[in-house]
């Protein structure tokens, strides 16, 4: 990096814990959603309770993704 010491930059799981609430929310909304729509095949719906306990381990990746998609983000505005 050409202005910022390699210590001052925030490391991908710092950024990734910062952003699990989003991102385990954002795969909750999506599989309640999903559950939603594959009730016109048959599969039962999931409850609001059953989708925030299968979004909770879910959302690591998610939230990893994120971080790696922000610390990027981070290096490309920094010019490195």
């Amino acid at each position: 990096m050409k202005g910022m010491p390699m210590q001052d930059r925030w490391p991908v799981w710092k950024l990734s814990l910062l952003l699990y609430v989003f991102a385990a929310g954002a795969v909750a909304i999506n599989l309640f959603m999903l559950a939603l729509m594959l009730q016109r095949f048959g599969f039962p719906a999931l409850s609001p309770v059953t989708t925030l306990a299968i979004s909770a381990p879910l959302g690591i990746p998610a939230a990893w993704a994120a971080g790696l998609w922000v610390r990027h983000l981070l290096d490309e505005a920094s010019g490195s």
